[in-house]
């Protein structure tokens, strides 16, 4: 009976819980991708994208940033090369989280592995590893927990998804949404996830030179992406001298 309750992942199960622990934990984030959601919506819609072509994509690809360049260069027909390689710039950072998160998949099949990273984004993947940490440091074993991920990351796919496709049929009615502000919550999500992962000055400090490395890459090459790999390398660098100095 209780092999399964566990299969079966209902609320009762402990994998019940922690998908639904997953759920409530990204709320608040889940109301701050919406406008943007609704944003890419309707630039997408401005340059002729169907509100089945654009979830399609934002499905499939589940990385806003990218998605925000892609829609800005997006012609007919497009210019595919220059769009795959601004994607892979923006989305680079993805290498290193996906490699971070690496060391707790690899009991998986990939089967099972492979849907996981596909729906890994900034958000699920801190909020992710972050609770990862906190289990450990309480003595709980796994220190990952998969429910709560999927709970956290399936969440925020159907959101974007749902919405960014709501953006493309009510976008151009709603107009530019961020002449009300809105555009203020991805900082404001990030600083959260960031609060969350705070470990003390020194731990922060790669994140510092990252953050000023990307800044002054943005100042010089405005309007491309790379300050995503150099802001990267920058704190993959840092946090390198800083072991090696012990």
């Amino acid at each position: 009976m209780r092999r399964t309750l566990l299969l079966s992942g209902s609320p009762a199960s402990p994998v019940g819980s922690e998908i639904t622990r997953g759920c409530v934990a990204v709320l608040p984030m889940l109301i701050g991708i919406i406008p943007f959601a609704l944003l890419l919506g309707a630039q997408a819609a401005a340059k002729g994208m169907t509100a089945i072509e654009l979830p399609l994509m934002t499905g499939l690809n589940f990385a806003g940033g990218s998605e925000f360049a892609a829609i800005a260069l997006w012609t007919s027909p497009p210019h595919l090369l220059a769009i795959m390689m601004v994607t892979f710039l923006v989305n680079s950072r993805h290498l290193l989280m996906g490699a971070a998160m690496a060391a707790h998949l690899g009991h998986l099949p990939l089967r099972k592995a492979v849907p996981a990273l596909l729906v890994m984004c900034d958000e699920s993947w801190a909020l992710g590893m972050a609770d990862a940490a906190r289990r450990r440091q309480e003595g709980m074993t796994p220190g990952f927990s998969m429910p709560y991920y999927v709970g956290v990351a399936g969440s925020l796919w159907v959101m974007w998804v749902l919405f960014t496709g709501l953006g493309v049929l009510i976008g151009p009615v709603l107009g530019d949404i961020t002449r009300w502000g809105f555009d203020m919550a991805f900082p404001a999500v990030f600083l959260v996830l960031l609060r969350g992962m705070w470990k003390g000055t020194r731990s922060a400090f790669p994140w510092l030179v990252s953050l000023v490395a990307a800044a002054t890459t943005w100042h010089y090459f405005p309007g491309s992406a790379y300050y995503v790999p150099v802001g990267a390398g920058a704190g993959i660098l840092t946090i390198l001298l800083m072991t090696a100095r012990g």
